[in-house]
């Protein structure tokens, strides 16, 4: 008997989920019609299935790269026994700015490239019926819609999923900035407990409902359960549930640890709707000596860049790109990742969540480097409402997300005359109103004020690039460690500059400004000696590299920002690639010898660099051994080495079970 007590008890402790909800996910990517708004016949309108967009970079080259405006149609069956129920259309994402039709009704807009959104069609649509989608997008020049100033390009185009979504009447909103309608509030996340409240917005005609919470362990166990009678319910204002776990398993990096989260209306075992999410539960903070902690466990960021395109497709990527790009920044080692100019697709977060990758997620608030004269700031009533709206949909639709860690307030924004210093307050203050459990963060290439408004800033650095020697961050390092305004900063770092494996050098030299000639060994180098000196300081709570990958920028010299560890087509790997890869990812070995697709020299006299995360490597040049001089962490180089025509170089570990091997020749002038 206590044996089928013991069972019975056990069985009881899982959860048993609600019955399947009534809603119904429709996917509608293919079967639309593309052609440009100045076409005025549409007879040869282009058959395209979505994601896309009309700049997808196969080549890179400036003169592709088109804002302009242009539609996307299609018709849809809508059932007739839909009627009686909610029908939405949700876009991921649409670049920047859509107009969205159904059978010729004007049913809403959207303002803004890299958020999601969600509207309600059920009045427009005809039942039993083919209705009739059209969507007006448009990449054009605005000064209402941010960014007004990017080295992105903007490419333009309807480049995520769209789904038609039916409901019941009475549902959890789909229409609250398009988030989950559920928002967990995270209090307090300790081994002891977890408690905070979930915010749980309704759209509904009644007036009274009964909504529940229950929260569900990766076990399968139940570890939280609350009801909660709603009265006067309001589409803007939330329900309130309240939650508490006993000892719960935290969300870290080293054990990215997720529950369920369970919302639903009406009886809990026959619910009118229900949402289901996935969250963690940890806290965030920064301590008195600058170091970023979850859960109270200083983690040292090891961070990149990664911006929203690559070869072949531009923007329109699918979830395996998605994939094999974080399967790529883990073997780097990298445990963090910043979203530059506003978040991708929600599958790169749930992904984030999965791997216990750490998220910083930006809104369009940049300004070009490229462009002095650039105007990244309109103090107008439009311009502010854009930027307070994005950042709304940019944190509501990322909310549940415990990868991400941080919200960018802007990126290397600076006008003469305006007083941008007011405006990122603002932004400020309204990012800690919506969200209390998380910093603020911008990076920024200004001294002043302006540093100290978000909790956390990185510090874009330059010194060695275009000015100055790469030695210098090192004076610049002291500056800040002794300086007490600066010492009240809570700073991180971030640089890098472009490199192209197929421009070579002698001799390395500073980059002139305007220059095409953008070597690789020169982006090597500079890498060499930051990540040497930052590393030796350690001063700041996060090193990001800026960037990941390479990525389109029409107002660069060949239509690219080639400052990637990587390549546009996120396969050809540069030499700083695996200078980190030896620094940062301690599970794989690394040995490289360095300048490898510098093949054909002038000079005789060479010296070889190798990247060894297996010990000091041993190298030998035409079969004679070289000796090697340990100029960095991982980071060995040898004297000066005659060369005469071609040499086969090859570099082992110790153990000889690693090896790397390049031939180069010198052809002397």
């Amino acid at each position: 008997m206590r044996y089928i007590l013991t069972i019975f008890t056990l069985l009881l402790s899982f959860t048993a989920w609600a019955s399947e909800p009534t809603r119904e996910y429709h996917p509608i990517n293919d079967g639309w019609r593309f052609y440009f708004a100045d076409e005025l016949d549409n007879s040869n309108a282009e058959y395209i299935t979505l994601p896309h967009t009309w700049n997808d970079h196969d080549s890179g080259s400036e003169g592709e790269y088109r804002r302009t405006s242009a539609n996307y149609t299609r018709t849809t069956w809508i059932p007739a026994d839909w009627q009686g129920q909610r029908i939405f259309l949700r876009f991921g994402g649409v670049q920047s700015v859509a107009d969205v039709f159904v059978n010729g009704t004007h049913v809403g807009e959207h303002r803004g490239g890299y958020t999601g959104f969600t509207l309600e069609i059920t009045d427009a649509v005809r039942f039993g019926a083919d209705n009739y989608l059209r969507v007006v997008v448009s990449n054009a020049h605005r000064s209402d819609v941010l960014p007004v100033s990017t080295d992105l390009n903007l490419c333009g185009g309807i480049y995520r999923e769209v789904e038609l979504m039916v409901t019941p009447e009475s549902i959890i909103s789909p229409l609250f900035y398009s988030s989950d309608g559920v928002l967990i509030e995270q209090q307090q996340n300790n081994e002891n407990k977890a408690t905070g409240v979930a915010y749980i917005y309704l759209s509904t005609p009644e007036d009274h409902l009964t909504v529940n919470l229950r929260i569900v362990a990766a076990n399968g166990y139940e570890v939280s359960y609350r009801s909660v009678k709603a009265s006067k319910i309001n589409a803007q204002k939330a329900v309130k549930v309240p939650y508490e776990i006993s000892h719960p398993e935290l969300w870290s990096p080293e054990r990215p640890t997720l529950y369920t989260v369970e919302a639903s209306i009406g009886d809990v075992n026959e619910p009118i709707d229900v949402v289901r999410i996935e969250t963690g539960f940890r806290s965030i903070s920064i301590t008195e000596d600058n170091r970023l902690t979850i859960n109270n466990k200083v983690v040292d960021i090891r961070g990149v860049n990664l911006a929203h395109d690559r070869f072949g497709v531009g923007t329109a990527v699918d979830s395996e790109d998605i994939v094999e790009d974080l399967n790529t920044i883990g073997d780097l080692g990298a445990n963090a990742l910043r979203s530059l100019s506003g978040p991708h697709k929600s599958h790169l977060y749930n992904e984030c969540d999965r791997r216990g990758i750490i998220a910083w997620v930006d809104i369009p608030f940049t300004r070009s480097t490229m462009g002095f004269s650039d105007i990244c700031y309109y103090g107008s009533e439009a311009f502010q409402h854009n930027a307070m709206e994005q950042l709304k949909e940019v944190v509501y639709q990322n909310y549940n997300h415990p990868s991400v860690a941080m919200w960018g307030i802007f990126s290397l924004v600076s006008q003469r005359g305006s007083d941008i210093n007011a405006f990122i307050a603002k932004l400020n203050e309204l990012s800690h109103n919506i969200d209390t459990t998380r910093p603020t963060v911008a990076c920024s290439n200004m001294d002043g004020e302006i540093n100290f408004i978000t909790d956390l800033i990185v510090l874009r650095q330059d010194v060695g690039w275009s000015k100055g020697s790469a030695e210098d961050v090192a004076i610049w390092c002291e500056q800040m460690r002794t300086n007490s305004s600066w010492g009240e900063l809570h700073a991180g770092v971030c640089y890098g500059e472009e490199g192209v494996i197929t421009h070579t050098t002698e001799s390395i030299e500073r980059a002139k400004r305007g220059t095409y000639h953008l070597p690789e060994r020169r982006q090597t180098r500079l890498h060499e000696r930051y990540i040497d000196i930052i590393e030796s300081e350690a001063i700041f709570w996060g090193v990001w590299l800026d960037n990941m990958f390479d990525y389109a920028s029409s107002r660069r010299p060949y239509g690219m920002n080639q400052s990637g560890l990587i390549g546009f087509d996120h396969t050809t790997k540069k030499d700083a690639y695996y200078l980190y890869r030896a620094l940062w990812n301690s599970n794989t070995p690394t040995l490289h010898i360095a300048d490898k697709g510098w093949q054909r020299r002038q000079d005789a006299e060479q010296q070889f660099t190798i990247y060894s995360s297996v010990g000091t490597p041993y190298l030998r040049v035409n079969g004679e051994s070289v000796e090697l001089k340990d100029v960095g962490r991982n980071v060995w180089r040898t004297e000066v080495v005659t060369i005469e025509g071609t040499a086969e170089v090859v570099a082992t570990s110790a153990d000889g079970k690693h090896r790397d091997s390049t031939t180069i020749i010198v052809v002397k002038r």
